[in-house]
């Protein structure tokens, strides 16, 4: 049971975000923005966030030529493009409300191997620059070829090397850090631990059920309005809405010395990608090896991917040198039948932002700022 102190003071609030991510933060800000004198709650149901915005790999993604290439066989020239210019846009939004130092963005070359069987996408990278120029105002992919042998990367394997000039990589964790802190010095109130079990939507507000664990009891919260922004876990509160979950497997390796690449790196249609990071290497992927069952929302570890990038870390990345790995985790991203992210009025009082498709840091700014645009 609640004292009179507590309703008066920690129940009523003017809006209420589900998710403490980089979209739920982000909503939480735009809000708070717009409207200074509104009371905002963020509620997230672990002590961390859950999903993939304290797990991914890091990467300020624009999209690989390849992945690009295959995006076009699925989807339209206008969806593709419009998802890349959020991309951009979002990138941009990210870096200039927080920061290049407070996340440490950097630009120190983006690269993605091609192998023998993917050899004819070159031919098609020029009419790919001049689709993207309205939006990148420069040539999106360009060959660098002479760096593969200094980069020590596998011959066998890398029989081109495409520089993507418009990604830059990040850390992940003074991202959400940084992000949490921006939110927390504008006035948002965030609670972690709090799972949102359900909602009920009334004819001017909504109730909002959130687990109490010490209570043991369904705390009941009031708001004039809500917005879901947890990602592949947004099905549990919207089973309806078309959301795929999506684990990725990552692992890190102890320092090596000698490293000679830095940067960000993909091969494989995006499904691969490594990068540099305080003189390791980080590599994640393999999810296309089990698309079935890595369709889930569980943290633990896929044996089969994790040998796999083992042994693709071993021939292709660093062949002829010895490492160890230091940890290995997952993260949970979301996914549906179109890779455009789900931002939507779901009624009158409920709203939602999800489905980022493995894009998170670079879209959730922007998405953040048109389903605020809703609300």
């Amino acid at each position: 049971m609640l004292s009179y102190w507590e309703k008066q003071s920690f129940v009523h609030y003017n809006h209420i975000v589900v998710g403490a991510g980089i979209v739920g933060l982000s909503v939480a800000i735009e809000l708070k923005e717009k409207y200074p004198n509104k009371t905002m709650l963020v509620l997230e149901r672990g002590l961390l966030p859950t999903g993939a915005s304290s797990r991914n790999a890091g990467f300020a993604c624009m999209g690989s030529l390849t992945e690009l290439l295959d995006d076009l066989q699925y989807g339209s020239e206008e969806t593709v493009l419009k998802l890349y210019e959020l991309r951009k846009k979002g990138l941009e939004k990210l870096r200039a409300r927080l920061g290049d130092n407070h996340i440490g963005y950097a630009t120190n070359g983006s690269y993605e191997l091609i192998n023998e069987t993917e050899l004819p996408a070159l031919e098609q990278m020029e009419r790919i620059n001049q689709w993207l120029l309205p939006i990148t105002h420069q040539p999106a992919f360009t060959l660098a070829n002479e760096k593969i042998k200094a980069l020590g990367f596998s011959e066998q394997y890398t029989k081109a090397l495409i520089q993507n000039n418009c990604e830059g990589e990040l850390h992940t964790g003074k991202m959400l850090r940084a992000l949490t802190d921006y939110a927390i010095g504008k006035g948002i109130e965030i609670k972690t631990g709090a799972e949102v079990t359900r909602y009920t939507e009334e004819t001017n507000n909504v109730i909002v059920s959130v687990a109490d664990p010490v209570r043991d009891e369904l705390l009941q919260l009031q708001a004039d309005n809500i917005c879901i922004c947890t990602n592949a876990f947004a099905k549990d509160l919207l089973p309806e809405e078309d959301i795929i979950p999506g684990r990725g497997q990552v692992l890190i390796t102890e320092p090596i010395e000698g490293l000679k690449f830095k940067g960000i790196y993909h091969f494989d249609k995006g499904y691969y990608y490594f990068r540099e990071i305080d003189g390791r290497v980080l590599f994640g992927g393999g999810r296309n090896l089990d698309f079935e069952g890595e369709a889930t929302t569980e943290l633990q570890l896929n044996e089969k991917i994790q040998n796999d990038l083992d042994d693709k870390i071993r021939t292709i990345i660093l062949p002829g040198t010895d490492f160890k790995v230091a940890q290995r985790w997952s993260g949970i991203m979301a996914f549906g039948n179109s890779k455009q992210p789900l931002v939507k009025k779901l009624s009158p009082h409920v709203f939602g932002a999800f489905r980022m498709g493995g894009m998170g840091v670079a879209i959730g700014s922007e998405v953040a700022t048109r389903v605020v645009s809703m609300m």
